[in-house]
């Protein structure tokens, strides 16, 4: 993520065990994470702001509500808050039920520090990414994978700062071809200007010209 972007999001965590929630969110805020804490599902649905951007760091195993049934509750509600399971109780069953129902990670506890950090970024940059209408990293790097070549030898000249001239006349194409090849450029990768392809393709972790 950008500098100043950790400001934007909210990393909730949902879990039982007091000591759990605050060792985590400790972490997370020396890291630099603003975070929100609740001790369970329940409260989690009656609290939180499902506005803002961020990611779901969820227990599985908890009284009342459990964190299955809070991923089902959340989906009937249209809370797109991304999920990242974090749980003690593992089976690759489950893992791939709350995979397919739309989490983003599924982690067993006791995690390494830099791998729940890593998967809260990702969560966390595609949900920032949504609330502002841009693709978010990996659809991203989905799209950019479809590009035909003459697409991308485009998008390479556009991100270096080659205006439509310049492209036309080194490629052989006339400036009404280019042009056209950029406004499906940009609607495509939900951008509106040179300098959003470069915050885009930064995004999706490409750099211009590679």
């Amino acid at each position: 993520m950008q500098p100043g972007e950790k400001k934007e999001v909210l990393v909730r965590i949902v879990d039982d065990d007091p000591a759990v929630r605050d060792a985590e969110s400790f972490m997370l805020r020396c890291k630099g994470w603003k975070t929100a804490v609740y001790p369970s599902a329940s409260e989690f649905l009656t609290s939180d702001a499902p506005g803002v951007p961020g990611c779901l760091v969820l227990d599985i195993r908890m009284p009342g509500m459990t964190g299955l049934e809070l991923q089902e509750r959340m989906a009937e509600r249209g809370i797109g808050v991304p999920i990242i399971f974090l749980t003690g109780h593992a089976t690759v069953d489950t893992a791939v039920d709350t995979k397919k129902k739309g989490a983003v990670d599924f982690l067993q506890k006791p995690v390494e520090n830099e791998r729940l950090l890593a998967a809260i970024e990702r969560a966390c940059s595609a949900s920032l990414a949504r609330s502002r209408g841009e693709l978010a990293p990996e659809e991203l790097r989905a799209e950019l994978a479809r590009l035909s070549p003459r697409e991308g030898e485009i998008l390479g000249l556009i991100a270096e700062g080659v205006q439509n001239r310049a492209i036309a006349e080194r490629l052989g194409l006339s400036e009404r071809t280019v042009q056209g090849h950029r406004n499906n450029l940009y609607k495509r990768l939900r951008v509106h200007s040179e300098k959003e392809i470069l915050a885009a393709l930064e995004r999706a972790g490409i750099r211009p010209g590679s």
